[in-house]
């Protein structure tokens, strides 16, 4: 299934740190996203909900953390408590959108330095609650192949109605398809003017490989 972004004024539009679907509800943008978000929901009429989702890309550059920050934003909106994860531990770029430090994240977590409270950020929009990198990690692939991981994905899974994770491009990393196996699913972002038809190909047998369940595409256009 594809979950269609198909605007020529694209993601480049987005003002705020590209959070369009927050300061512009009323944009064709933003609608589009909540058409991501229904057919997400409508994916799960099978009575197995996609509560915990990681957002990947083939490669770097096509528009993989804008769509993620702006359906997290989506799917708050309609109440539900939504956390969203940058675990791209090698070239974090959440805590540059929201304008946040590094201090405390991810891996101050999993390293047991701070507890998820201590680390969230709470964020103005919805229920829209944020977990950046932290520091960047010598072993970012052990970090997130480790049973602190699983024990932490344990955790949030009772704590929050969706989680979406910012992940590395799948082409470029393990640490995608680790995180992909423990997740109910995975949406895959291409830039129809960068991603090669080969290597979005490829990113979906990764990805089927592990056993991820991929719901579907997110095309970002570019002008």
């Amino acid at each position: 299934m594809v979950l269609n972004l198909n605007s020529k004024k694209t993601l480049k539009e987005m003002t705020k740190r590209h959070f369009v679907s927050h300061t512009n509800p009323d944009s064709q943008i933003a609608e589009q996203f909540r058409t991501i978000r229904t057919n997400i929901q409508f994916l799960s009429v099978d009575g197995c909900k996609h509560k915990m989702l990681i957002l990947t890309s083939p490669s770097s550059g096509e528009g993989k953390t804008t769509a993620a920050i702006n359906l997290a934003i989506s799917i708050s909106q309609q109440g539900d408590r939504v956390l969203l994860i940058d675990a791209n531990l090698r070239r974090p770029t959440l805590h540059t959108s929201f304008n946040l430090k590094t201090s405390y994240g991810l891996t101050d977590i999993l390293m047991g330095r701070k507890t998820l409270e201590e680390s969230v950020f709470q964020t103005k929009i919805g229920r829209l609650e944020v977990l950046t990198s932290g520091l960047i990690p010598p072993n970012p692939t052990e970090l997130i192949g480790s049973k602190a991981m699983s024990q932490f994905i344990n955790e949030i899974r009772d704590e929050y109605d969706v989680i979406l994770f910012d992940c590395p491009p799948v082409l470029e990393t393990t640490d995608t398809k680790l995180l992909a196996g423990q997740c109910d699913g995975a949406v895959l972002v291409l830039n129809s003017g960068k991603t090669e038809r080969e290597k979005a190909v490829e990113a979906k047998r990764l990805l089927n490989l592990v056993r991820a369940k991929v719901l579907g595409v997110i095309l970002n256009e570019r002008e």
